[in-house]
């Protein structure tokens, strides 16, 4: 074998590696990346149910109903439409009705979503941002302030 061609072999072989390992990478990533889906997405894009998602969007006002051994029931919307999810555990000490929240679980077959992990958020400045297009898209979102639509500022008292 001459030079040239051992030097090509090992230039083709260590790119076949490199690709191999590409191509693992991002099968290992694309199991394992969750996107944000408000209310909205899951009624469009019928979700099947069983199938892991994350959903986001604000606590409607008025729904948060708890039972007992820390059950929980509240609606989630993103002001077109709004989906019932259930949970069971400690809820962060930020969540409260009109408030952001982002679920993660599944949707069962009888539309509700089975959360089993509750995300608060401080305010809609840190909101995903598909959930604040979707708020956007809705009018539920003030573009100067970052808030929601009739929402107080926070920090002030009156």
């Amino acid at each position: 074998m001459t030079r040239k061609r051992r030097r090509l072999v090992l230039i083709g072989s260590a790119l076949a590696v490199l690709a191999v390992a590409v191509a693992l990478v991002l099968s290992a990533l694309k199991d394992s990346i969750v996107f944000f889906n408000s209310p909205t997405d899951v009624v469009e894009r019928h979700v099947t149910p069983g199938s892991r998602i994350r959903l986001g969007g604000l606590v409607k006002d008025g729904s948060v109903v708890r039972g007992n051994d820390l059950a929980v029931r509240f609606d989630v919307t993103d002001g077109e439409n709004t989906i019932a999810v259930a949970y069971q555990g400690i809820l962060p000490d930020l969540f409260r009705e009109g408030q952001g929240v982002v679920t993660e679980g599944v949707l069962d077959p009888s539309g509700v979503f089975k959360a089993d992990s509750v995300l608060a958020k401080h305010d809609e400045n840190y909101m995903p941002k598909e959930v604040a297009d979707a708020l956007k898209r809705s009018g539920h979102w003030n573009e100067g302030s970052g808030q929601k639509v009739g929402a107080a500022p926070q920090g002030r008292t009156q």
